[in-house]
């Protein structure tokens, strides 16, 4: 079955976005080690799941991102390439190249998903999205970048959990901008 990897931004305090959406908090200027990381995290995924919201900045961020010097690299690439299904209750079709919709249950669909033959799947959230997936328990491997920023408010990923959900660490790894990956899987 194939495994279904949840990569996310999130600060000390536990939160993906300020309660706007806010995602200024976040640390870039990321440097080769980072770097570095993300591509063996992804170099074995050829699908991303994500939800409407998310695709509607993730797609055409990723398209723009290709067609310019700075931004034509091989990550880049990969984020294009790669084959995204997007999760809608609204959109009767896609707009986007390379992109399928998944308008059914989501746990049934991620089921069928992880189901057929491929390598990872990966998704980047949104807040909503990711919460709904781990309240569901499809995610095998979570993969938290933690930032070194304290937001005090905002969106978490945890809160639809009806109990406890327990996690091994698998791996933390600090990189030179101040983020701390930690990669767990649950028990």
């Amino acid at each position: 079955m194939r495994k279904l990897k949840l990569q996310m931004q999130i600060s000390i305090d536990g939160y993906v976005a300020g309660p706007n959406g806010e995602m200024d908090w976040m640390s870039w200027g990321w440097g080769d080690d980072i770097k570095a990381y993300v591509k063996d995290l992804t170099a074995p995924v050829d699908t991303i799941v994500m939800g409407r919201k998310l695709a509607e900045g993730f797609i055409p961020h990723w398209a723009a991102a290709v067609k310019t010097p700075e931004g034509n690299d091989e990550f880049s690439h990969k984020m294009v390439d790669t084959a995204k299904v997007v999760f809608s209750k609204t959109l009767t079709q896609s707009a986007w190249d390379n992109t399928t919709l998944a308008t059914g249950d989501l746990v049934e669909e991620i089921k069928k998903l992880k189901a057929t033959n491929g390598g990872d799947i990966i998704t980047y959230g949104g807040a909503g999205f990711a919460s709904s997936l781990i309240k569901a328990g499809l995610v095998d491997d979570f993969h938290l970048f933690v930032n070194p920023t304290a937001i005090g408010n905002g969106m978490p990923i945890f809160k639809l959990l009806e109990g406890r959900l327990g996690l091994k660490l698998v791996k933390a790894h600090p990189f030179e901008v101040g983020i701390v990956a930690l990669n767990y899987v649950p028990v």
